[in-house]
């Protein structure tokens, strides 16, 4: 039974206190109104975006607008087995509730070209589903199955449990998707990092686990974890952490599979955006990306989680992704280590309460609040994203941002422009067309 989007796993962790430092969309995200109540949406909306600290970055963002241009209704990738029409601003509800479970009857072409990476969650048992269905959309496949933990003066590698080694040969039967479980460094930064031991015992018990249950690598998660710490902020420990990835990196590739015709195992590493115009010491960043080329594979990059309850808005405004794909990459016409990222997009949506709070959505909540409310679906030119709003029970006015076709399309364009791939998280929490894209 598949949980609550709530329950998902909001990869910042206990860095999620940062979200206060990323640039924000203030201006450009303003909400038209046609009402009395819309005017105070849009008043609220003001409040919430215009009012906010980070103009300087807002106004560097909008001086480097994304080069995606919005495709006609004729675009590719309509849902409904080749009826096309639905890659446009102007859908609505109707369309969505009556084409959202059809697909093209051919589910194995692949219509993005560059890397798919898509996570998948245990408490979210439709991802597994999907993984299987359109196995061939992806190249990467992750499920969230482990955490490095301190244990005493020792570690352990939880999550076992969670394996499916079924779901994996049923996946391997069926295309050529790699499976790389996503770990999470649970355990105590500074003496991970510190002491030998530790740092040699983490990767054996990395390594061993991808041998014994035939992994094709892992997706490493502990930049966040890391920048929460503070570790990040010293010079000496983010050396220190830099080399561990980098050592980690090297003894996974020492090792080759026989399955894959001697492939090696991959390391694919997980890092947020920058939060302002100015790397700061705890961003990830050019000079880092640099220096982990050959120990790393590719690097999931959490565009992602832009708005939040405290700061309604956009999931993830593409002139956002833009600026950030930017300040990673530079303007080089080669696009540098650009095929190297996996461009974060989210198939989940927010529903915000927008006197305060509000909380994620999966596409079955999504469809319940169409199917209920019946709502004019809006085309937000400045983040292009679609939402909508509502009135509860409560008569409290509610913002809902999901992803569309459009919005979708034009992030798969703008990480082309980059020469990269996506990440999804997760896609256990998107409607059934979205894939006609991939």
């Amino acid at each position: 039974m598949a949980k609550p989007a709530k329950r998902r796993d909001r990869r910042d962790g206990p860095a999620a206190a940062q979200n206060r430092k990323q640039p924000d969309a203030s201006a450009e995200q303003g909400v038209p109104g046609d009402s009395a109540s819309d005017r105070k949406l849009l008043l609220i909306f003001v409040v919430f975006f215009v009012l906010s600290p980070a103009v300087a970055v807002l106004v560097y963002r909008l001086k480097y607008a994304p080069v995606a241009e919005a495709p006609g209704s004729s675009a590719r990738g309509g849902a409904g087995g080749g009826g096309g029409g639905l890659v446009k601003t102007d859908v609505t509800y109707q369309e969505v509730l009556a084409e959202n479970s059809r697909v093209s009857e051919n589910a194995s072409r692949r219509n993005f070209g560059n890397p798919v990476l898509a996570y998948i969650t245990p408490w979210n048992s439709k991802g597994y589903e999907i993984a299987k269905r359109f196995n061939s959309k992806f190249t990467h496949l992750s499920p969230v199955w482990y955490e490095l933990k301190s244990q005493g003066s020792s570690l352990t590698l939880d999550g076992r449990h969670n394996a499916d080694v079924e779901w994996i040969s049923d996946l391997r039967k069926k295309g050529d998707a790699q499976v790389l479980p996503r770990v999470v460094l649970e355990a105590l930064p500074t003496e991970l990092l510190r002491k030998k031991k530790q740092r040699a015992k983490a990767i054996q018990l990395i390594v061993t686990e991808c041998k014994e249950m035939g992994y094709d690598g892992i997706v490493l998660e502990s930049w966040s974890r890391w920048a929460a710490y503070g570790i990040l902020d010293d010079p000496e420990l983010r050396s220190m952490a830099l080399q561990f990835i980098q050592v980690l990196g090297r003894a996974l590739h020492s090792v080759s599979l026989e399955r894959s015709g001697g492939k090696n195992l991959q390391l694919v590493y997980v890092i947020g955006p920058p939060r302002s115009k100015e790397l700061e010491m705890h961003d990830f960043g050019p000079a880092d990306l640099q220096s982990l080329d050959g120990a790393v594979d590719g690097y999931s990059l959490m565009t992602y989680d832009f708005s939040g309850p405290n700061n309604p808005g956009p999931n993830a405004p593409l002139k956002w992704i833009h600026f950030v794909m930017r300040l990673l990459l530079g303007t080089g016409g080669d696009k540098g280590l650009g095929h190297k990222i996996f461009v974060g997009l989210n198939f989940y949506g927010n529903d915000f309460d927008l006197s305060g709070g509000g909380g994620a959505v999966t596409g079955a909540d999504y469809l319940s609040l169409l199917e209920k409310h019946k709502p004019l679906l809006r085309w937000e030119k400045n983040s292009e994203e679609h939402f909508f709003v509502y009135t509860d029970q409560n008569n409290a006015k509610h913002a809902v941002f999901y992803p569309s076709l459009m919005s979708i399309f034009l992030r798969l364009e703008e990480a082309r422009h980059w020469g990269a791939g996506i990440s999804i998280w997760e896609i256990g929490q998107g409607l059934d067309y979205f894939y006609d894209l991939l």
